[in-house]
């Protein structure tokens, strides 16, 4: 696909859909006053906040006056500072909302939830998709099947129809895929189930779906494509299916994807600390960002005509790891439905939708490369034709999201070397620095803070996480868990970029998506780069500023006990100790459906 092909709807009117497809023209022209407000007011809140924590640094850096470190500690410190600041006001007015609206919030920001009917007849044909490339079929397909189930147990089931997409390469993997197919038709006789495998994985997953768009989009005016770990609830579907059907202006419906129940203590921790992040961070984004909102590639309701027409993905020119066919498809393909004249939407706040999250710390590190390849490919985007201003800050942020990681890792590098010259700093007040350092570290856990807060606020919800007590422990301990994972993360990605600039780039493969442990020989594969700097950091300081040493011991103690800390998370007994004792538990596992297929299917602790 060309570059040419992406840009044309952009040039052509004709292709834009009427300005009469919102059913209230007066109320969309209120709201779009509201939103430019609204924008201008989170744009003046962010540059405000962004210039106030530089002034800072710049006071601290300045006060022996400037050598080369310093203005690269400073320069580096800035990168860092929009997804700060974004993450910190985001999470601000989402609570604010939640806690001025309740459970009204996401109507308030996403309006059209509010022009249906729970029983409202489903007209409309879907087809739910998923997309495979070498995964665990039996995984995999048992959670599709899962949705087929409660589908087919509405009265709307007949406008459902499923297809498996795949893109796997290793036959027996492709074998197992057909022979669970052809059991699923043979145990469910009608089941309007089809499986296609391509000979090659052209385009990766945008590009799996284009073909099979190609091949039967005319037949559907919705998709939802799953990815082979997610799952959602037959009542969420329909709610997404009738809000689509009574507001033509929407192309695209994201829900808010939660964490499933999971086995090991990593898992279990990450998503309890991304759920409430999530929650509050979503909720205030849709307040600004309104009909320019996210897609994340899954668990997502979709227009088929317009996608079809204007979201198929450009084919990045250059030989690099920034080239070729892009790898995160999800924020692109919004930004292009946006450009059509279509809004983007999301329901936020907790439904039935679910997803797996990688079960250690070397999964979650393989992830977030890939992530990391596709967002910085979005640097060939920034300048695409008819782009909506608020779709570019989101490509923008995207980048900066992965920026982030490696310019925190060379500030810690220069205030490493920066602390063998104790005259530039001997001038900065020990509680100045700490004050400065703790305001940080408060910012930047801002979102879970919030998230976590509005369980807090409200007993009926604490009471679905088993208590507030529980939840505030919970809390607690994740955080402390994150602090420590996080630098060893940040470390990867750093050597990653470096990586990149080398020409280095990764492919599009299966994930583990479930492990009942982490063995110390995987672990030491992929983790040894941190340990190694860790100690390189220890005897720096040790050598030019042992005083250093308590003030770096957060940092120092992730990457050199990083081996240690991603098996430990995965330890059969602390994972088990976690559940029995209902650390990091969410309502879905303490729920009497959690018996439910689609909570089921976790490798069990040996």
């Amino acid at each position: 696909m060309s570059q040419q092909v992406s840009d044309r709807s952009a040039a052509d009117p004709t292709t834009s859909p009427p300005a009469q497809l919102h059913p209230d023209r007066h109320r969309r022209t209120a709201e779009r006053a509201r939103l430019v407000v609204r924008r201008r007011l989170v744009l003046a809140l962010n540059l405000l906040t962004i210039a106030a924590l530089t002034a800072g640094m710049v006071a601290i850096l300045s006060t022996g006056g400037w050598v080369w470190t310093e203005t690269v500690m400073l320069v580096a410190y800035m990168v860092t500072l929009p997804w700060l600041s974004i993450g910190l006001w985001n999470s601000l007015i989402g609570f604010a909302l939640d806690r001025r609206y309740g459970e009204a919030a996401a109507s308030y920001v996403t309006p059209a939830l509010d022009r249906v009917r729970p029983d409202a007849p489903v007209t409309t044909r879907t087809a739910i998709v998923m997309p495979l490339r070498n995964e665990d079929p039996q995984a995999s397909l048992t959670r599709l099947r899962a949705v087929q189930q409660e589908l087919a147990r509405t009265p709307w089931s007949a406008f459902f129809e499923f297809h498996v997409l795949s893109d796997t390469d290793r036959p027996a993997i492709a074998l197992r895929e057909e022979t669970g197919i052809a059991a699923w038709r043979k145990q469910v006789p009608g089941v309007q189930l089809s499986y296609h495998r391509r000979d090659k994985n052209t385009g990766y997953k945008a590009g799996n779906i284009a073909e099979f768009l190609d091949r039967h989009g005319a037949r559907y005016d919705f998709f939802l494509p799953l990815d082979a770990d997610s799952v959602m609830d037959a009542e969420t579907v329909l709610r997404m299916v009738r809000v689509m059907q009574a507001a033509p202006e929407i192309g695209i419906l994201q829900s808010l994807v939660t964490g499933l129940p999971a086995r090991t203590l990593f898992t279990r921790a990450f998503q309890f600390g991304m759920r409430h992040g999530m929650r509050a961070y979503t909720l205030g984004s849709a307040w600004w960002q309104g009909d320019c909102g996210p897609n994340w590639g899954h668990n997502v309701l979709i227009r088929t005509a317009p996608f079809h027409e204007h979201c198929m993905l450009p084919t990045l020119p250059g030989r690099g790891p920034l080239s070729g066919d892009i790898l995160s498809h999800d924020q692109v393909e919004a930004t292009l439905m946006r450009r059509a004249g279509y809004e983007v939407r999301v329901i936020a706040e907790e439904t039935g939708s679910h997803e797996e999250n990688p079960p250690s710390l070397a999964d979650f590190i393989r992830r977030e490369l890939r992530w990391c390849n596709g967002n910085m490919q979005y640097l060939h985007l920034l300048r695409t034709p008819g782009l909506k201003p608020v779709s570019r800050i989101q490509l923008y942020l995207a980048i900066q999201m992965y920026l982030a990681a490696p310019a925190w890792m060379l500030f810690i590098g220069m205030g490493a070397l920066l602390a063998a010259q104790p005259a530039q700093i001997e001038g900065v007040p020990l509680w100045v620095g700490l004050a400065f350092f703790g305001l940080l570290m408060t910012l930047n856990l801002m979102p879970k803070l919030m998230g976590l807060a509005q369980i807090l606020a409200s007993s009926e919800r604490a009471e679905a996480y088993g208590g507030r007590a529980r939840v505030a422990v919970s809390g607690l301990a994740e955080i402390l868990l994150s602090m420590l994972t996080a630098p060893i993360v940040a470390f990867g990605l750093t050597l990653f970029t470096i990586g990149l600039l080398m020409g280095k780039r990764v492919g599009w493969d299966a994930q583990q998506r479930s492990r009942a442990r982490l063995g110390w020989g995987e672990a030491a594969r992929v983790l040894w780069p941190q340990t190694l700097v860790g100690l390189g950091l220890l005897v720096w300081l040790g050598l030019h500023a042992p005083w250093a040493v308590a003030f770096g011991a957060p940092v120092l103690l992730a990457l050199i006990a990083a081996i240690p800390i991603a098996v430990l998370t995965t330890l059969p007994r602390l994972s088990a100790a976690s559940i029995n004792n209902g650390l990091f538990d969410v309502p879905e596992e303490r729920h009497a459906g959690s018996q439910d297929p689609k909570f089921t299917l976790h490798v069990d602790i040996a």
